[in-house]
């Protein structure tokens, strides 16, 4: 490999981002002759052709003898679309450059075999680390039928959410704030409780990109408490409230009548099943969630092992009070050495504000978390 294979699949990665995908992963690819990219094209959303088809069409006849630079494992199966295998073999495309192999058993590795037989030279490996990043909730949900969860909270350097009235606005800054916008436009879903809901009104959209997707916008509401004038009911994108059955019919038909879909599902201790939510999510086509909530649901779900990795912006600010909000609720751990561990963090800064990112779910520490939460979300 060459210097110059290493910037035609940094280009196919760029492309790659641009697709909104999920449930599929977000592709990227490139043909290249003679040291110049004549082709290239990226998956734009489920159901229409992939990236290498795009890349082929755009490139012609020139495919011929060229080589192809594609972030994921060309498809060799029959699906929404035909198999990319067989394209790129009618191509007369001379070798491809994958970065990585398609973790979905419907694939994992058999594209690569079928370019093989057809006598075409593969290499696969370029650039895997980017690649798995940019398709981290792809590979967790093919891999482990799981949504990629993402917990972002932002505290004082005290360790409060917000202060003992319930007071939220703003920990952080503006620039932390616009970090939280672009991660919702990441993702496929942000996740909160029905008290965050209640307590400060979020709309939990994007707000400082403009033309970014919104997610899917999903409220943890056991009891059907939401109230019907909340933002989060408005128009601005689609919004799911899971209950259990034993909420009121009543308030579930006008939560409907609002324009929310609910979902009704099993309970643990009188509360959403949220091992069910998270499914049930994944067959909606969601691969990732950003989990935006306050300390009990969040408690909730780490208890679950359902969050991957953890986002905690620190604010220069001391509020102190006992009663003011925690990131993390529930009944905590009787001893130290009960507490869960994660990575050592990564430290970014936004303006006056530092964030911490940890990994969780990937953490092996061999100790269940016992963070269970004692009040509604």
């Amino acid at each position: 490999m060459s210097g110059n294979d290493t910037i035609f699949m940094k280009r196919a990665l760029a492309l790659a981002r641009r697709g909104r995908t999920s449930p599929n992963p977000m592709v990227g690819a490139v043909v290249v002759r003679d040291g110049a990219i004549i082709g290239e094209g990226f998956h734009p959303k489920a159901g229409e052709p992939h990236a290498e088809i795009f890349a082929l069409r755009a490139a012609g006849l020139g495919a011929k003898g060229a080589d192809l630079f594609v972030t994921l494992e060309p498809c060799s199966h029959y699906g929404r679309t035909p198999p990319c295998t067989e394209a790129i073999i009618n191509s007369g495309i001379r070798r491809v450059f994958a970065a990585m192999i398609d973790p979905n058993p419907q694939v994992a590795g058999k594209g690569i075999k079928a370019l093989q037989r057809a006598h075409i030279e593969t290499s696969v490996g370029l650039l895997e680390s980017e690649t798995r990043s940019l398709n981290e909730g792809y590979i967790k949900r093919v891999t482990t039928g799981l949504p990629f969860v993402l917990w972002k909270t932002a505290m004082t350097l005290d360790g409060k959410i917000s202060t003992r009235t319930g007071n939220s606005r703003w920990v952080t800054g503006e620039e932390a704030r616009k970090e939280v916008h672009r991660l919702r436009g990441r993702y496929d879903a942000v996740l909160v409780g029905a008290g965050t809901v209640k307590r400060d009104d979020p709309e939990l959209t994007v707000r400082h990109y403009k033309g970014t997707h919104n997610p899917l916008r999903v409220v943890v509401d056991s009891n059907a408490s939401v109230p019907l004038d909340a933002r989060v009911l408005n128009s601005d994108a689609e919004t799911i409230i899971a209950v259990i059955d034993t909420a009121p019919s009543e308030k579930i038909e006008a939560l409907r009548d609002a324009g929310a879909r609910v979902l009704v599902l099993p309970e643990v201790a009188g509360r959403v099943d949220l091992r069910a939510l998270v499914i049930d999510l994944v067959n909606l086509g969601v691969n990732s969630i950003l989990l935006e909530s306050g300390g009990e649901l969040a408690a909730s779900m780490l208890d679950a092992g359902l969050v991957d990795r953890g986002l905690i912006f620190v604010a220069p600010k001391i509020v102190g009070g006992r009663t003011a909000g925690t990131p993390v609720g529930g009944e905590g751990v009787e001893l130290m050495d009960q507490a869960l561990e994660v990575s050592t963090p990564r430290m970014r800064r936004f303006g006056n504000d530092l964030a911490l990112e940890v990994e969780i779910g990937n953490h092996k520490t061999g100790k269940k978390p016992g963070l269970q939460q004692t009040k509604d979300y």
